[in-house]
């Protein structure tokens, strides 16, 4: 879909084309992963099958999990890069997401796999072949491999604040760990302790669970809306409320959408500002907002007269206070019959279960002194009991409009 085929309600932000250089670069990095780990798993079965060594063809297993991965990772940086849609509006950058969480449940299952295989094999030492002291070489070599790897995919995830590469890129420091036990365990084994290289593999295959457990858990928090961190809140707050005109917030809600962060915010301002003022004052926090935290890319501000975050019961004031042109009638019954001409405009503020009228009087309204002592003395007597309008303020228009 075009930019120009967009629902016109879409996010500013989000309405934009993908950031093409950004899937780019990770295209080419999550390709450079997949070609290092093919020739390491195969290495590593072909030495591990040779060299009797449980651990190592674990640990080929896990580099093979990569490579599954790694195209999850290109898929999903492929579909987060493309533009909002009138399906996506706030773009497709969940894919991200979505990807680290299958990332995290195959890492858990892959590493449950290897932790009953090297149970089994503890159960059954005697029958253990010997391991071979190719598979010590291989081992040190998959380490050196897989800790090259991260340091190049960690330093591009995050020049490009991408919590998926970055996932990655710890996925293979994961793995290049892995693979020190493992030669630790091969070690071990060459030297006499037939049963170091199971255990290799068991501490492999629990690293592995954890890594996935937390890669998965970090998705799952970000799917179910959790906010930011409390750091990153009060950095918006001050943001927001260092904003001229603003003169409180309440209901401030983030959430994360990738490496990027939507925001809702109450702002309340001065209840005597008109429409216009008000939504200008909402705009400039926007403003502001995107331009000092760069991970923002959208913010929705609700525009308060006041704190309405305390009222007793959501929504009360709309519901007890009668539409405008019953208040305008009943103001009518007010003022009473000095009044007769129709008013030039009214302003209702309506702030929380009391009302306060601006009425602004034609030029040709003639009020002489006794009229206005009348009116007076009439708000005096029925505004303290009246159940609607607290305050009545009464204008002369000299020049209109």
């Amino acid at each position: 879909m075009s930019r120009e085929e967009l629902p016109e309600d879409l996010p500013f932000a989000a309405s934009g084309a993908g950031d093409q250089g950004r899937y780019r670069e990770g295209r080419k990095v999550t390709w450079i992963s997949i070609a290092v780990n093919v020739v390491l798993t195969a290495m590593q079965v072909v030495v591990g099958i040779w060299s009797h060594s449980q651990a190592l063809v674990a640990d080929a297993m896990h580099t093979l999990s990569d490579v599954f991965a790694d195209f999850f990772v290109l898929y999903a940086n492929r579909k987060g890069a493309e533009a909002a849609d009138a399906e996506h509006p706030y773009g497709h950058a969940r894919y991200e997401t979505a990807a680290s969480l299958v990332l995290g449940v195959l890492l858990m299952a892959t590493g449950a796999g290897i932790l009953i295989s090297a149970v089994e094999r503890l159960q059954h030492m005697d029958s253990a072949p010997k391991i071979g002291v190719a598979a010590v070489w291989a081992a040190v070599f998959t380490l050196l491999a897989k800790e090259g790897l991260f340091r190049y995919m960690l330093a591009v995830g995050e020049r490009l604040r991408s919590p998926m590469l970055i996932a990655n890129a710890w996925h293979a420091r994961a793995d290049a760990l892995s693979s020190l036990v493992v030669a630790a365990g091969v070690g071990g084994a060459l030297l006499g302790f037939a049963f170091a290289d199971a255990v290799a593999a068991i501490v492999v295959g629990g690293m592995i669970v954890k890594t996935g457990g937390e890669f998965a858990w970090a998705a799952m928090r970000e799917l179910i809306d959790t906010g930011v961190d409390a750091d990153e809140v009060e950095r918006i707050r001050d943001t927001i409320r260092a904003t001229p005109g603003v003169v409180g917030l309440h209901e401030l809600r983030t959430r994360r959408m990738a490496q990027k962060i939507l925001i809702d915010a109450h702002i309340q301002v001065d209840a005597h500002v008109s429409v216009s003022e008000g939504h200008w004052i909402g705009e400039d926090v926007r403003r502001r907002v995107l331009a000092a935290h760069e991970d923002v890319i959208d913010l929705l501000v609700h525009v308060d007269p006041e704190d309405d975050f305390h009222l007793p019961v959501a929504g009360e004031p709309a519901t007890v206070l009668p539409e405008r042109e019953q208040l305008v009638r009943h103001l009518r019954t007010i003022l009473g019959d000095e009044i007769s001409f129709e008013f030039d405009k009214v302003h209702l503020h309506y702030l929380g279960r009391r009302v306060e009228a601006e009425v602004f009087l034609s030029p040709d309204a003639i009020l002489d002194s006794v009229k206005v002592a009348k009116i007076r003395q009439r708000l005096t007597e029925r505004l303290p009991g009246d159940p609607y309008f607290r305050d009545i303020v009464l204008s002369l228009v000299i020049a209109p409009a």
